[in-house]
């Protein structure tokens, strides 16, 4: 049985010997964070290795754009900007898979809560999903509002991805300071 270090260092392998691909679900492209005041960070990169109409998927965060925050017992990797932005990876095994249509474990492996720079401590219920939608080349995603306490006990059915649209919640423009994610070949 394979680990998911070694499923994700066999991904990785490829990929680096594979051209970058245009399509949706190939190749290696740059994860970005975008600020409302126009400002983009490359947080890491999402891997892709096409298997019919899917793709299996590795995300390698860049650790040299997050800064370590201790908070509520528990260590984070914090995008340092007006707000914080601080990863949460999902506590679940999940099959890390996507297709076009259905980008939900990706979209599960980007979890995220915010805080402010003043505030103590990790809120789970400011959580943020960024709610992806496919392009021609990648992917563009809309942070909307999850309550990340939701997922502190396993969930009924662990096969399908938890944070369906009804545990989602628009945020009105301006409300956080990371508006939006792309996923998308590197420029």
């Amino acid at each position: 049985m394979f680990t998911r270090a070694l499923v994700i260092a066999t991904i990785a392998l490829a990929c680096r010997a594979a051209p970058v691909a245009a399509s949706t679900l190939e190749g290696v492209k740059d994860i970005a964070l975008h600020a409302r005041d126009g400002k983009t960070v490359v947080i890491g990169r999402a891997i892709f290795i096409p298997e019919g109409d899917r793709a299996r998927f590795a995300i390698e965060l860049d650790s040299k754009k997050f800064t370590q925050y201790f908070l509520s017992m528990r260590e984070f990797k914090c995008v340092e900007a007006r707000e914080i932005l601080c990863h949460v990876p999902y506590p679940y095994a999940n099959p890390d898979v996507v297709t076009a249509s259905d980008p939900s474990w990706l979209e599960h492996a980007l979890l995220f809560f915010y805080k402010s720079p003043a505030d103590y401590g990790a809120k789970m219920s400011h959580g943020i999903i960024f709610t992806l939608t496919a392009t021609k080349d990648g992917f563009l995603g809309k942070a909307q509002s999850i309550d990340l306490d939701e997922i502190a006990i396993p969930p009924d059915d662990r096969s399908k991805a938890f944070f369906t649209p009804d545990h989602r919640y628009d945020i009105q423009p301006g409300e956080r300071w990371f508006e939006s994610l792309t996923i998308e070949p590197h420029r």
